[in-house]
């Protein structure tokens, strides 16, 4: 699995952002590394295997998100990524 959080220089909602995810994956009980990127992306936005979990396109321009991904969010998008993870 794959998760990335994605942010605008000083994104003012990043820090919130990433203890919610931080706490959807404890929760989870995923232990898997976080990959932060920094440059011209919606900010806060988390990817989990490339897909945003808000559904907004990942490509999209860059811009501050008035709503940042909620623990909702998060929690279905990780348990729809280990729903589909190929059996090991």
């Amino acid at each position: 699995m794959i998760v990335e959080l994605r942010s605008v220089p000083d994104c003012p909602n990043l820090d919130a952002t990433r203890s919610t995810l931080a706490a959807c994956l404890a929760e989870a009980g995923l232990t898997v590394p976080i990959i932060e990127r920094v440059g011209d992306y919606r900010s806060p936005s988390i990817l989990i295997n490339g897909a945003d979990v808000t559904g907004a396109d990942p490509s999209g321009p860059p811009a501050c998100v008035l709503r940042p991904p909620t623990a909702p969010q998060i929690r279905a998008a990780l348990h729809s990524a280990i729903r589909s993870a190929p059996a090991s």
